[in-house]
């Protein structure tokens, strides 16, 4: 089963307020720990409009906390996010430009696939009819129209991730963050959605701060993040980091990070 990937469309959202060098996200100097245990230590990381990042990181290097962070749930210990210029402490507004997709599961199971889309709508305050149409596009380009009325429990993992991806595209975020989101997929899933995820930069105008631990995820010309115990550790296009590193891949860069 395919997912389409549509050429770029016009939005009047946030996302399309911003232009090329506009920042989407500025952390800057973010530190926060869990009791006596540090699980981010002096974070500063920008992304620009339309940027896709990948935050690549063993488990427990810091990826869930920071997104944590950026998305409300946590307040850091010291330091500042911002989000499309708006600090995320001065109020709900400046979390509106944020999507987010978390690792864990968030979807009502006992509603169908419209039904979830259509109630994160109304949270977001888009009327009616502009919802019906967003929710008929995100259907359409995730191939999902023929489980449109489907109760979400009755769905299989990878179709639950789809409607996750397309339920957080409906406000046209400025950045989407997705947190390990293809762990558990079949290999065709994954690459399907691989490929999906690649392209919101393009088809939707929006950042992306894509967390991983896997590899393959990550192309040579990516920027890539390396997190380590809470640290930016690395920051650069993946096949510069190599060179750099004299490593002639990812993993052996990871090596030398988790084993100097």
């Amino acid at each position: 089963m395919s997912v389409s990937h549509p050429a770029r469309t016009s939005h009047s959202s946030t996302a399309s307020l911003q232009n090329p060098g506009d920042t989407a996200l500025d952390i800057h100097q973010v530190c926060f720990s869990y009791g006596n245990r540090q699980a981010l230590d002096d974070v500063s990381i920008r992304i620009d409009a339309g940027e896709r990042v990948m935050l690549l990181g063993a488990n427990g290097a810091g990826k869930s906390t920071l997104f944590s962070l950026i998305c409300g749930l946590f307040a850091a210990d010291s330091g500042r996010i911002s989000i499309n210029g708006k600090q995320i402490l001065r109020g709900a507004a400046a979390l509106a430009p944020l999507g987010i997709v978390f690792q864990s599961q968030t979807l009502d199971l006992d509603l169908s696939v419209e039904q979830n889309l259509a109630y994160f709508c109304a949270l977001h305050g888009i009327e009616r009819k502009t919802a019906r149409q967003r929710i008929e596009l995100a259907l359409q380009r995730l191939d999902l129209l023929d489980r449109r009325y489907h109760k979400v429990r009755t769905l299989n993992g990878g179709h639950r991730r789809r409607v996750e991806i397309a339920r957080a595209t409906l406000h046209e975020p400025g950045i989407l963050l997705l947190d390990e989101p293809t762990v558990g997929l079949d290999i065709p899933t994954r690459t399907e959605l691989i490929a999906y995820i690649r392209e919101l930069p393009d088809t939707l105008g929006c950042a992306v701060l894509w967390a991983t631990h896997l590899i393959d995820e990550i192309h040579e010309n990516d920027r890539v993040l390396m997190l380590h115990q809470g640290r930016v550790h690395h920051d650069g296009p993946s096949q510069r980091l190599c060179h750099s590193a004299e490593v002639t891949d990812l993993s052996e860069l990871m090596h030398q990070v988790m084993h100097p």
